[in-house]
Order: C-alpha cells, then sequence, then structure tokens
C-alpha cells in the first residue's frame, strides 16, 4: 500500500512553493476540487470540509459510478478530509475556527448557498481582513448568474460543442474540459491574490466561471471572425490548413493520425513511401497547392497508407521526423512507456485500499514532477487531528466530526 506520511514526504512538502499556505475547501464535483488539487500539489495544506448529517455522508463524487467513478480520487488527493454539520450552530463554529487559520477559502456551490451559512466573503471579509476568498461558479455576475451550471451546459451555450461536433450535430468534449480550466483559472486567481496579499497584507475575493472559462476556450474561433468576417465552421468540417492532417484507416483496421505540414515534410513522406510520382507532381508543389487537391489527393494517400501496418508507419514518422499519433484510448495511457518512463504517473492508494497510479500536474519544478504526498482520504480521515488542534477536546471533536450537535 502507498504511504505518504514518513518523515520524507514532511521534508518534501516543506521545499514546495506553497507550504505553510492553508487552504479550507467547500467544495464538491470537479470545478473547486480541482482548485484545491493545483494548491495541494504545489505544497499548501488543504481540508476538504465535507458534510455530514441531514442525509449528507461526505462528496457525493464518492459514491459516483460510471463517467463520474474517477473524480474523487483524481481531483482530491494530498488533501485532508474533515466532517462537520454546516447547518448546526457548533459545526459552524468549528468551521469559522478553521477559516481564522486559513490563508485562503475555496468553494463552488450555487450562488446564495455560502450566504445562507454565513460563510460568504461579504460575512467573512471585515473578521478575516486577510482571507483570500475563492468562489466557482456557472457565471460570473451578470444576466446569467442565477441559471444553474455543468460543463455541458456551457459546452453547448458557448460555442464548445458546435465546434467539437459535425455541422448539425453538437458534441461536448470528451473530458470535463470547463471544471477542470475553472479550477485552475480559480489557483491562478488565488496565486495571484496571496502575491498581492504581500504587498497590501489584504485579502480579496477571486471569482472563476464555467461559462467564461469556456469562452476563452472558443476565443480564437471568436477573433477568426472578427478578422476574417467568415463563421468558423465546426472542426470536422473545417477547411484544414494542412493538406494531410487526417486519421488514416490502416492495415487489419487499425487507425493512426499522420501530419505532413511543410514542403520539406511531403518530399519525406513521399520518398518513405514510394510516393515519387505524387512528389513530382506540379500540381502538388506547395503545401496550398496540396490542400487545393485534397478531393482527388486524399483518396490516393488513403489507398497507399493501408497498406501498411501501423506500427510501420509510426516507425518510418519516427524516424523522419514527422507528426503521428495513435489513437489511444484513456486506459491506455496507464501503461504509456512515456508516461510511466519519466515519471507523470505516481502510484496512490484509493479510498477503498486498493493501489492504483494516478496522473500528476502536467509540469515539473526544477525537473522534477509535483508528487503525491497523501492519498485520496477517507472520509473524516483526518477530523480528530484538525479539530483537537483547533482547542477542542477529543470527545467534542468526535461529536462535531459525527454531525451531533452538543
Amino acid at each position: 500500500m502507498f504511504s505518504s506520511t514518513d518523515s520524507s514526504s514532511t521534508r518534501a512538502t516543506a521545499a514546495l512553493p506553497y507550504a505553510g499556505i492553508r487552504v479550507v475547501e467547500f467544495t464538491h464535483m470537479v470545478m473547486g476540487p480541482s482548485c484545491g488539487l493545483m494548491l495541494a500539489d504545489l505544497g499548501a495544506e488543504v481540508i476538504k470540509v465535507e458534510p455530514v448529517g441531514h442525509g449528507r455522508n461526505g462528496d457525493a463524487t464518492r459514491q459516483l459510478l460510471g463517467s463520474g467513478s474517477g473524480f474523487f480520487p483524481l481531483f482530491n488527493r494530498n488533501k485532508k478530509s474533515l466532517t462537520l454539520d454546516l447547518q448546526t450552530s457548533e459545526g459552524k463554529e468549528a468551521a469559522l475556527r478553521l477559516i481564522a487559520t486559513a490563508d485562503v477559502v475555496t468553494e463552488n456551490f450555487k450562488p446564495g448557498t455560502m450566504k445562507k451559512l454565513g460563510l460568504d466573503y461579504e460575512s467573512l471579509k471585515p473578521q478575516f481582513p486577510r482571507l483570500i476568498y475563492v468562489s466557482h461558479k456557472g457565471f460570473l455576475p451578470g444576466p446569467y448568474e442565477h441559471r444553474t451550471a455543468l460543463d455541458e451546459v456551457v459546452q453547448m451555450m458557448g460555442g464548445l460543442a458546435y465546434m467539437t461536433g459535425r455541422p448539425g450535430d453538437p458534441l461536448r468534449a470528451g473530458t470535463s474540459v470547463n471544471d477542470i480550466m475553472g479550477g485552475m483559472f480559480g489557483a491562478m486567481g488565488a496565486m495571484a491574490a496571496l502575491a498581492q496579499r504581500e504587498k497590501t497584507g489584504q485579502g480579496q475575493e477571486v471569482q472563476s466561471a464555467l461559462f467564461e472559462n469556456n469562452v476563452f476556450l472558443i476565443a480564437q474561433h471568436m477573433m477568426q471572425y472578427a478578422v476574417t468576417g467568415k463563421p468558423a465552421a465546426p472542426m470536422p468540417a473545417r477547411i484544414s490548413a494542412w493538406a494531410i492532417y487526417d486519421v488514416f484507416e490502416v492495415k487489419d483496421g487499425e487507425q493512426i493520425f499522420l501530419a505532413v505540414v511543410s514542403d520539406g515534410a511531403w518530399r519525406e513522406f513521399c520518398h518513405a513511401f514510394g510516393l515519387e510520382q505524387l512528389r513530382d507532381d506540379p500540381r502538388l508543389g506547395s503545401n496550398n497547392d496540396r490542400v487545393q487537391a485534397r478531393s482527388w489527393l486524399m483518396p490516393l494517400l488513403r489507398e497507399t497508407m493501408a497498406g501498411y501496418s501501423a506500427a510501420h508507419i509510426a516507425q518510418v514518422f519516427e524516424q523522419k521526423g514527422l507528426p503521428f499519433a495513435p489513437i489511444a484510448r484513456p486506459h491506455d495511457l496507464l501503461e504509456d512507456p512515456h508516461l510511466n518512463a519519466t515519471g507523470a504517473l505516481a502510484p496512490i492508494t484509493l479510498p477503498d485500499g486498493r493501489d492504483s497510479k494516478t496522473v500528476l500536474l502536467p509540469l515539473t519544478l526544477d525537473g522534477k514532477h509535483l508528487q503525491v504526498r497523501l492519498s485520496p482520504p477517507k472520509l473524516g480521515e483526518h477530523s480528530l487531528e484538525i479539530l483537537t488542534a483547533l482547542g477542542y477536546s477529543r470527545e467534542q471533536a468526535q461529536a462535531l466530526a459525527q454531525g451531533q450537535a452538543g
């Protein structure tokens, strides 16, 4: 079983950029936990406050099935779990004691939820002027702010589903792009606010939103229209800037993506696959010529490439320095030789006790990946540790962690 509580882990944490920063998160699902994950991986102590009592039993993503079953173990590593019933005065008082020790508070509940609890920024600011408060919402303040948003909702209304699907068939992207990036912008805002606090001594509120995040993702196509006056076509129907930039079906029904994006690359490609006649064809002399000729050129190339295996094509493209990609499924990447060799995957213990691998943040500091120091916590795993440090007796801490008033 993967352990992350030894002294080497403590030393590793002390060397990280946000060591000594305490983050208290009131979050669930993906967006808010993503923000906490990034701050935690960078060394912050992140305390995840999870609900108990009134029929609640922790972050609901702990129990999700299907496409949501990976949410909790991925987005909640390097965190501590504290259970409280915030509907009781005792639970709220414990939360306020904890916030008094925090540098950053994060939340991603519906508008008004934290205000009802008295835990919104305006309620906390007078008592905690140095506090940085990060709210993750569906929409920034404005005409849409009352709406309930999901990643798929904003993909549809923000142009991303239109650009991803075929004409007339909008399709959401195959991952929670806005939730994850919205959390990233929340973390970025928290980092900026921490830097600002060093100058002013004052905290501030940071807001990040799904819809605005999606609009930023699609902004290149908005600007394409601004520059050209022509609406962007969905990606499957776009006029490609490059002649060969496609998925090919090859020997034994395998698929491989191939890109030939320069005139030099075209010559290398033709030479490698015996296509000298096409290489010397004056109608195909430049990339733009080949783009114009796609209607008759691509069928010829597809017929040629169908006779080769994907492994052979990949070997040739790698030798020639030409871009290519196998069509991988997500679970294939757990055994990807590059990810395993470079340390981009790390061991982790799932909440049910099984060992697995997880994906680290896609960056290195001083040549090293940011590591897993704490596996995703069991529900309330750190409640007694945190509450007794706040001055509660062990008996009081146990009662609070179980959502028992009194």
